[in-house]
């Protein structure tokens, strides 16, 4: 029996497709990993393609081992040749061969978050900026948008003449990238955006690549943004021997699962992936094998309502399963304990074990309540977004050492470790090497071998020098081949007296970061014993420094899950509890109120993914009342549960009126059969009361249709007033223009009109825009201004 029989027929039509770009809309759980993994063993078993040819890029290192893994599994021989990594670990060795031809040495270093706000931090002060005024987030932010698109500083600079403000951010983004490029450091953005600078002016290395890799495959390709689409591009562009592009680029992804607008993420890459290169073939995965179908029919209706995407529908051959479960809750706190009884009573009485159930929300803050309930019944759990490992104290000074032996120009490293343990080494002396190594343009740790010519250190000078000595020593040992890390990192910890600090204070705390810093030199000596390549010290500072919080998340911790549903792409569950559904709360009021309605849309895939990480039952739930920044609001159940056909839900409250479509469970989550809908429990708050709503067949305008916990005449304290909710669907739009004429949005930008289509009392009007592609929105919301 061959490899391929066990594909259906579309995945074996996306596994033996091999000349041309190729499009595979992958739903959730349709089997992409397994189509990718078997399309690399049919190119090189079937097609003799040699593995060294073959590159495939995934977006977490989870997703990257899982890949490798099977692959391995599948090729066997050959199968270490072929590259199978993320997009910033690619990036990183490409970098590592060529990046001195963009004036950096390869020892590079790769700066996190906590390395770039000290980094703004520094330059704000040097440049004078108020950080009061202008947010080292803000800034931050505003750089990695520039990068994200190919801005470089000297362009931000010129388009940013005129605006005071945004010349500000130019000053910094000018500084911090000079200063980045002292400290021989990348930050996460630099890693693509310096790639692709290297192809674009050294065409050698491009060929290099271009050359090497016939064969590129992109998973989750709904996440990229434009700086890895021009990445991926250019690799694909390559020439055959008669000068032909061949585009041999598979990708893979789902637009219905695009959530990540607020990292740059474009979903225009995937919706327009045609038009980029016009004899795409395009493959649908709709077959899931994942849920039942009641959890995929839910889905399903949800994400119809979207207007930007492109048309499936999910189905599967895993039988009908039990009805979603709604139930509305008088507070958030009785939502999350009656969720955590429900979930107690399912371990206890029926077996499961803790590693079937995850809790999903829409934002880290909903997460405090249920760790107190978890706490209280004595459940263990893991929360997926706390602290990452590596951003732990004890972990990031050991590590600033490590980098400071392998690149002493990263000033942000060595300022970090100078005086841990205490050296005596002030604030004073520190700003005066500052000075000393700016006016005489050089690094911080080169000025401190200086010392002794720096005005006014006095007696710092006899501080500064042990340090020096220190650290010289420990690179002069690194040159021992014999020496290895293992040996660096317990020196470094002995001779700073670091350990046997913590060993004397004798706390809990202190023993809790010896165990951390144990699992650090576990760590080391796991990397030095599994790497591909030789191991070195900037190869496990590089390894670290791409370690995501989701990457790890081991399937073998028996631990509920606890997450945002952002940080829950990519995984399943059997049973998922989906809470916080509210308007105001999922989708956010940030959404709701925003002028882009494509917001709303990026909030329903949102839901969509929630949904559909569900395999055997799905459990929603709201809050009447919920406190939010100390106020206590009151919403309505949200949109997207109005959404999902009542024959899908088994619903009920709190306060023991229910509605159910099915089910006998006699948890809350379950619901009994009754004759009429549940409406309301009568809450008030300033006079606002919760009422009925009619109980009619929605004619398609009323986005809170179908759904009998929706009222209409609900007022109150709610940030969004008591009329905001029948405000938004907006009056008729005055249409003064037609196809082919050419109009202007808000945001957008200018764009020739290429479709409309009536709908209701509105349109829907496809936009061709310069930059950003088509764009479908409704009339009402598009507010185009005819040019």
């Amino acid at each position: 029996m061959s490899i391929y029989d066990t594909l259906n027929p579309q995945q074996l039509e996306a596994v033996k497709h091999n000349k041309g770009p190729l499009l595979i809309l992958a739903g959730a759980g349709s089997g992409k990993t397994r189509v990718l993994t078997h399309r690399i063993a049919y190119l090189i078993d079937e097609l003799d393609v040699n593995p060294w040819n073959i590159l495939a890029i995934t977006f977490t290192n989870k997703a990257a081992k899982e890949m490798r893994e099977r692959v391995d599994n599948i090729v066997g021989y050959g199968s270490e040749n072929i590259w199978v990594s993320t997009f910033h670990s690619t990036c990183v060795r490409i970098l590592r061969r060529y990046i001195d031809c963009l004036g950096y040495d390869k020892n590079f270093t790769i700066y996190d978050t906590d390395d770039q706000k000290t980094l703004i931090r520094d330059v704000c002060k040097y440049l004078n900026i108020d950080t009061k005024t202008y947010k080292e987030r803000s800034l931050l932010s505003a750089i990695s948008a520039a990068k994200n698109e190919l801005i470089t500083p000297e362009r931000y600079e010129r388009e940013s003449q005129g605006d005071l403000t945004k010349s500000k951010y130019a000053s910094v983004y000018k500084e911090y990238q000079k200063r980045l490029k002292q400290n021989n450091a990348l930050d996460f953005d630099d890693l693509i955006f310096k790639t692709v600078e290297l192809f674009e002016n050294h065409t050698d290395a491009l060929e290099y690549y271009q050359k090497r890799f016939k064969y590129i495959m992109v998973d989750e390709y709904q996440d990229t943004n434009t700086v890895q689409f021009k990445l991926i591009s250019t690799l694909a562009s390559r020439r055959n021997e008669d000068g032909i592009i061949e585009n041999n680029l598979c990708v893979v992804g789902d637009d219905d699962q695009s959530i990540y607008k607020f990292r740059g993420a474009n979903i225009y890459n995937i919706l327009n992936f045609e038009k980029q290169f016009p004899s795409t073939k395009v493959i649908k995965l709709e077959q899931n094998y994942r849920s039942t179908s009641t959890i995929l029919d839910a889905a399903n209706e949800v994400i119809h309502n979207n207007l930007g995407r492109k048309d499936k529908r999910l189905w599967t051959d895993n039988g009908e399963g039990e009805p979603l479960s709604f139930t509305q809750f008088d507070t958030e706190y009785e939502e999350a304990n009656e969720i955590v009884s429900d979930m107690y009573n399912l371990i206890l009485n029926d077996g499961h074990d803790y590693n079937e159930f995850a809790i999903l929300y829409r934002t880290n803050a909903q997460s405090r309540i249920f760790e107190e309930k978890l706490i209280l019944r004595n459940i263990p759990y893991k929360i997926v977004g706390g602290t990452n490992f590596y951003q732990r104290k004890e972990i990031k000074d050991i590590l600033a050492y490590l980098k400071t032996i392998d690149n002493g120009l990263d000033d942000i490293a060595v300022k970090r470790i100078i005086n841990i343990p205490r050296r005596g080494i002030g604030l004073t002396t520190i700003d005066r090497v500052t000075d000393y190594a700016i006016w005489n343009g050089m690094s911080f740790y080169e000025a401190l071998k200086h010392a002794e010519s720096i005005p006014g250190l006095g007696r710092g000078t006899s501080k500064i020098s042990p340090f020096v000595s220190l650290i010289e020593v420990l690179k002069s040992k690194m040159a021992n081949p014999a020496y290895s890390l293992e040996d660096l990192i317990n020196e470094v910890l002995e001779a700073t007296g670091y350990l046997s600090e913590l060993e004397a204070e004798d706390t809990e705390e202190a023993q809790g970061r010896i165990e951390n810093i144990n699992e650090l030199i576990n760590k080391v000596v796991s990397y030095e014993k599994t790497t591909e390549e030789e191991p070195s010290l900037s190869g496990f500072l590089e390894e670290v420094a791409l370690v995501a919080d989701i990457d790890n998340l081991e399937d073998s911790n028996n631990v509920v899950v606890l997450m945002t549903l952002h940080s829950a792409k990519g995984l399943e569950f059997p049973y998922v509890y989906l809470c916080g559904m509210e308007e105001g709360i999922f989708p956010s009021y940030m959404c709701i109120n925003s002028d882009d309605p494509t917001d709303i849309e990026e909030e329903r895939r949102l839901c969509y993914v929630g949904i559909t990480r569900a395999m055997k039952r799905l459990y929603l739930s709201a809050a009447r009342q919920r406190m939010v920044r100390g106020e206590t609001q009151f919403n309505r159940p949200s949109r997207f549960i109005g959404e999902i056909p009542r024959y899908l839900l088994s619903q009920s409250s709190s306060s023991g009126n229910r509605y159910s479509a099915g089910g006998n469970s006699s948890s809350q989550f379950g619901g009994s059969p009754a004759k009429t809908p549940y409406y309301g429990s009568g809450s008030t708050q300033k006079g606002g009361t919760w009422t009925p709503q009619e109980n009619t067949q929605s004619d398609g305008k009323d986005v809170f249709a179908n759904n009998p916990f929706i009222t209409k005449g609900f007022g109150g304290s709610s940030k969004l007033g008591p009329t905001t909710f029948d405000k938004i669907k907006p009056s008729p739009a005055v249409i003064d223009y037609g196809v082919g004429d050419t109009v202007k949005h808000i945001k957008f930008g200018v764009g020739i009109v290429s479709e409309m289509v009536k709908q209701g009392d509105d349109y829907v009007v496809s936009v061709d825009f310069d930059t950003l592609g088509t764009k479908k929105m409704k009339a009402s919301f598009a507010k185009l201004q005819k040019l």
